[in-house]
């Protein structure tokens, strides 16, 4: 047993269990099952080229060298990205702790109730901090926010019958360079026609639905948005603002001028600037839009006994509902992140952050007044942080180069300068010396900062923010400490038990994969930063395109979509610029399954595209003489096919080649979603199916952990005629010779999380990946055949085996009174997180155990689903009283004095003995959706504000 082999702590059951897996389900040989799983013509002959695997100890030896290529100056670049100080506690116990970063998506309430609470306070202090009544609970970055909020305007400008059909947007000149590039990207699919321009000369012409403005603008200077909102409102043009989240605390929120949405990044919230992401977005907008909201709102409810609970509210089920319907995907979402800038208001309170915006405000006038003092012109009439330096550009490049040191230059003339929370009395002083180089004069010291008011009366803020207990009860590490490992204990995670997500891929997420994540060389790099000093990142992402082009079959690959969400729309939008470069701009029909997931035709929406479903065979497998007869019905303008392989239904169908031909020989071309990819990795591939383009989840293949909800990774694989279009950045070069505008704000999406795959694949090599992929299969077959007698399994293959997921049909138990849900909320008495419930089948359970669980693990889940079978047995469609439908049973239910059910406390609570050996407690009862959508809270509201809602 090589020891040093990360293939063997990866993976889940040693070589004996395997055996006798293989013994239980009937076969001789994983070689047998995997030929009696994946169809022969796309199996590939030869296996993948990549490095020998690296041990974990070479693997971190190895990356610490590479760090070193990185060299990190003193940066004050700005354009949404900032040093940061992150809280060591923060760091400690929620970046660094597999209890928050391995929880899946809180769909599960009961078993969630501590990331909710930290998703609640985030979107409370979003709401302050914004003067807004609702705020979502994060999303991908700034830019895509921006895009979000113009989308939504859109959508609801049909409303007013005096906007209606109108068409165009003002963005002012003054936000971000990727916002707008990525307000392009999103504009033009949906018909939207941008208008850049100068606010000051904006004329309010009733042509236009909305505007978007940066607060503080670009350049630092802070723009008179309350009358620009005032004059908006009266020509009935509805106004974004995407505003800095540090220079609200000393702005006024653009709520109180009556702003309709606003947006932003909470980067500046403790969270490393890592070559670009994972950072968390926010999103805040009026009541009156609480149904148009993107991605998830935490709200609050009741649960079965009439306690406080939480749950996903609202939107959270859009991408399901409406489908081809949708204005944007849930899977646009940056949890972890989000709950760590949620902690850090919480960690700092409402002072704290006073005195934080200050220090960065004061070294803000203390570097002007020095400047000035030196002959420079500073440009801005008002501003929080960042200063414009009228000089010549070129010679303070050069001199601040020598010096270590990075500004931004958007011209020869202008120079910016963002100060930041880190820095200090010292670095301003290294800033002036800079400067007295430039100007060949003497250089002088300040000794302290000069407190300064830069920011115009009118727009100075005068309300409270942050003002309930939790923002001002948790100021010591040891209280925050201890408030982390509370909502910790009430969330089910990865380093609890197995959560057998189909679709979702919640396999392990290596300490020696994500320890690099605290390095201080990768976290701390600019996405804006010369490439010169980012020459580790450069080495990292290139080696990660190309292994990831090669584990997929292409010629290519784009790291910029930061969510699978994000790689559907990137992929589509490659397609069409595919399309258009050929003169077939009408080519916008797009073909979808119709057991796609919700994803799907949201993003095919969001791309232009008209969708036409296709039907699906009674096996689950896509129907090929429909899908034929709607390919010819419409080959003058067929787009693309979407397809996920193998299917949602846990099935490899033996038709996709002649599926990829058909749209082929009808003018389209084949997206592969590559949600199932866990299924393919060294055993086929994208495009030896005959794909053209895919997307990745590096967040379910490859590791990157699910965060609850996010970060994720979507990055886009393409043959090589689609290889011009992959996505650009306005300041970075990317992408292809005609590439499409940006996808998402930094040039290489979040960049930081890549390490995590990287790390995976070299760790794991070749042999190591094939063989994860082969476990996957045997793990999910093992499971089908363990359930045989208990329950169904909707589909199989040819050859009556599953892929690496299954469908378990729960349908049959409605006779006994019995939905899917009660056996999803009885499982948490058992210690499990449900699979995924009803979909793509209502009724449904979709299990997938992936390649990192052990044979142990899988058999006590086995025997859950065995022991809730036989519980089913025993009840009638009369008695609702029943242990499943009482279900999840709490510690406070089962402690309480009384006990009127006509079960014992014993088989609530333990039902099988392994339970009493490591019991998990949901921490309430079940939840009561539909009362929270009624009666809709999403912030951390006094308590008063719960009672009789």
């Amino acid at each position: 047993m090589n020891t040093n082999a990360f293939a063997l702590r990866h993976i889940g059951p040693r070589e004996d269990d395997q055996n006798q897996m293989l013994k239980t389900i009937g076969i001789d040989s994983l070689d047998q099952l995997i030929y009696e799983t994946v169809p022969d013509d796309i199996r590939l002959q030869k296996g993948l080229d990549l490095d020998e695997p690296m041990s974990e100890q070479e693997y971190l030896v190895h990356l610490n060298e590479v760090a070193k290529k990185n060299k990190v100056y003193k940066t004050y670049i700005g354009l949404g990205y900032h040093p940061t100080i992150l809280p060591p506690v923060i760091q400690r116990n929620i970046l660094e702790n597999p209890g928050w970063y391995t929880a899946y998506t809180p769909y599960q309430a009961e078993i969630a109730q501590g990331r909710l609470e930290a998703l609640l306070n985030f979107q409370t202090m979003i709401t302050d901090l914004t003067g807004m009544a609702l705020a979502n609970a994060s999303l991908l970055d700034e830019s895509t926010a921006a895009a979000e909020a113009m989308s939504l305007l859109f959508a609801v400008r049909e409303r007013d019958q005096k906007k209606a059909g109108i068409n165009k947007f003002f963005v002012s000149e003054l936000c971000l360079p990727q916002t707008i590039s990525l307000l392009q990207t999103r504009a033009n699919p949906i018909g939207i026609d941008l208008v850049i321009g100068n606010e000051d000369d904006f004329n309010f012409s009733s042509e236009f639905f909305g505007a978007i403005l940066q607060y503080p603008g670009k350049n630092g200077q802070i723009t008179d948005i309350k009358s620009f909102i005032a004059k908006a409102k009266v020509a009935q043009i509805k106004v974004a603002v995407a505003a800095d989240i540090l220079s609200l605390v000393k702005l006024e929120a653009p709520g109180k001028f009556g702003a309709d949405v606003v947006v932003g990044t909470t980067q500046r919230f403790g969270i490393p600037m890592g070559y670009g992401g994972p950072h968390a977005a926010y999103f805040a907008t009026k009541e009156d839009y609480k149904r148009d909201i993107p991605g998830r709102i935490i709200g609050v409810t009741k649960d079965t006994n009439g306690n406080r609970a939480l749950r996903m509210a609202l939107q959270t089920r859009e991408q399901h509902i409406k489908r081809d319907r949708a204005t944007s995907n849930i899977c646009t979402a940056q949890v972890l992140l989000a709950v760590m800038a949620g902690m850090y208001a919480v960690y700092h309170g409402p002072k704290g952050l006073q005195f934080i915006a200050d220090q960065v405000h004061h070294s803000a006038t203390t570097l002007a007044n020095a400047l000035e003092k030196l002959g420079f012109q500073q440009a801005n009439t008002s501003y929080f942080d960042t200063l414009q330096i009228k000089t010549d550009a070129k010679k303070v490049k050069k001199v601040a180069k020598e010096k270590k040191v990075n500004f931004f230059y958007p011209d020869e003339e202008t120079v910016y300068i963002a100060l930041n929370e880190t820095t200090s009395v010292r670095d301003i002083n290294y800033i002036i010396s800079i400067f007295a180089e430039v100007a060949n004069k003497d250089t002088f010291s300040i000794s302290s900062f000069t407190e300064g008011n830069n920011i115009p009366k009118a727009l100075k803020r005068t309300t409270d923010f942050l003002t309930l207990d939790i923002f001002n009860s948790h100021h010591s590490e040891t209280e925050l400490m201890r408030y982390i490992k509370k909502l910790e204990r009430k969330d089910l995670s990865l380093n609890h038990s197995m959560i057998s997500l189909g679709s979702c891929t919640m396999k392990l997420n290596a300490a020696a994969e994500m320890l690099p994540l605290s390095w201080f060389k990768w976290g701390n790099i600019h996405p804006f930063a010369p490439l010169k000093q980012a020459r580790g990142y450069a080495t990292i992402l290139k080696e990660l395109e190309d292994q990831l082009t090669e584990i997929t079959g292409f010629a290519a690959t784009s790291l910029q979509p930061n969510s699978g969400a994000q790689g559907e729309f990137a992929g589509l939008m490659v397609i069409k610029a595919y399309h258009e470069s050929r003169g077939d701009h009408h080519r916008n029909v797009c073909l979808i399954p119709s057991s796609a997931h919700g994803t799907n035709p949201a993003s095919a929406v969001m791309a232009g595209m008209k969708v036409v479903v296709t039907k699906s065979t009674a096996e689950g497998n896509i129907d090929v003489e429909d899908l034929r007869e709607k390919a010819l019905l419409h080959k003058d303008n067929l787009s693309c096919l979407m397809v996920t392989y193998p299917s949602t239904h846990g099935v490899y169908e033996a038709s996709i080649k002649e599926i990829t031909k058909i749209i082929h020989d009808n003018g389209g071309q084949v997206y592969m979603d590559g949600a199932n990819m866990n299924a393919q990795v060294g055993l086929t591939n994208p495009g030896n199916i005959g794909a053209d383009v895919c997307h990745l989840n590096l967040h379910k293949t490859f590791a990157i952990p699910h965060g609850g909800g996010g970060p994720g990774v979507g990055p886009i694989c393409v043959a090589k005629q689609l290889v011009p279009f992959l996505p650009g950045n306005p300041i970075v070069k990317t992408g292809g010779a005609q590439a499409i505008t940006a996808i998402s704000s930094a040039p290489f999406g979040s960049a930081l999380a890549c390490l995590i795959s990287y790390g995976y694949i070299k760790m794991l090599g070749a042999e190591g990946l094939t063989q994860s992929t082969k476990i996957a299969i045997l793990n999910a077959n093992y499971i089908k055949h363990r359930l045989q007698g208990s329950f169904d399994t909707l589909y199989s293959g040819e050859r009556g085996r599953a892929a690496h997921e299954m469908i378990v049909d729960c349908r049959e138990f409605k006779a006994n009174g019995i939905e899917v849900t009660d056996i999803a909320k009885r499982l948490m008495d058992y210690g499990f997180h449900a699979p995924t419930v009803s979909f793509p089948v209502a009724g449904t359970l979709m299990i997938e155990p992936t390649e990192s669980e052990s044979k142990q693990e899988i058999d006590r889940f086995c025997d859950a689903m065995i022991s809730i079978r036989k519980e089913i047995d025993s009840t009638t469609k009369e008695d609702t009283n029943n242990v499943l439908k009482n279900a999840p049973h709490t510690l406070a239910m089962v402690t309480a004095n009384e006990w009127h059910l006509p079960y014992s406390r014993e088989t609530a609570a333990y039902p099988l003995e392994y339970v009493q050996d490591n019991k998990f407690w949901p921490s309430v009862r079940r939840v009561d959706d539909a009362y929270g959508d009624r009666n809709l809270i999403c912030t951390c509201a006094p308590i008063e504000e719960y009672i009789d809602a």
